[in-house]
């Protein structure tokens, strides 16, 4: 068994809650979270848009969980393993520098989201980074 990568699968695990937590609990939690005022509004106003994008995040995040830990060996070898891992690693890390450029003109969001966000994906990014190294002959 892999520990950075049953960290990883945790961390995303973890992700999808806090996401179902925005969902469940509306706008108090998505302006906390900085998923910005018009998510807040529209959660507030009883659109459903905000539930489904969450939703479809919340899914993505589960996925890259099961990935990793399909890759820890905590459950069956999925199939496509090294691809999604990488495409994983990937994009936790290009969303993490990505956010960088967004603090001057944070879009809606604070730049303090971008800046925890970003620390927060590059830190994902890193931990399914080592976690495949060390498993890469393996899977």
């Amino acid at each position: 068994m892999n520990i950075f990568l049953i960290v990883a699968g945790s961390l995303s695990a973890l992700a999808a809650l806090m996401h179902l937590g925005c969902i469940y609990f509306g706008a108090p939690w998505y302006r906390f979270f900085g998923a910005g005022e018009q998510m807040a509004k529209l959660a507030e106003q009883g659109s459903n848009k905000p539930a489904v994008i969450t939703s479809g995040i919340v899914f993505m995040l589960l996925i890259w969980s099961t990935y990793a830990f399909s890759a820890a060996g905590l459950i069956t070898k999925l199939p496509l393993l090294k691809i999604a891992l990488i495409l994983i690693t990937l994009i936790y890390t290009a969303r993490g520098v990505a956010g960088f450029f967004f603090i001057s003109n944070p879009m809606g969001r604070s730049s303090e989201f971008w800046i925890w966000s970003s620390l927060i994906c590059l830190s994902f990014g890193l931990v399914h980074f080592i976690g495949l190294k060390q498993q890469w002959a393996n899977l």
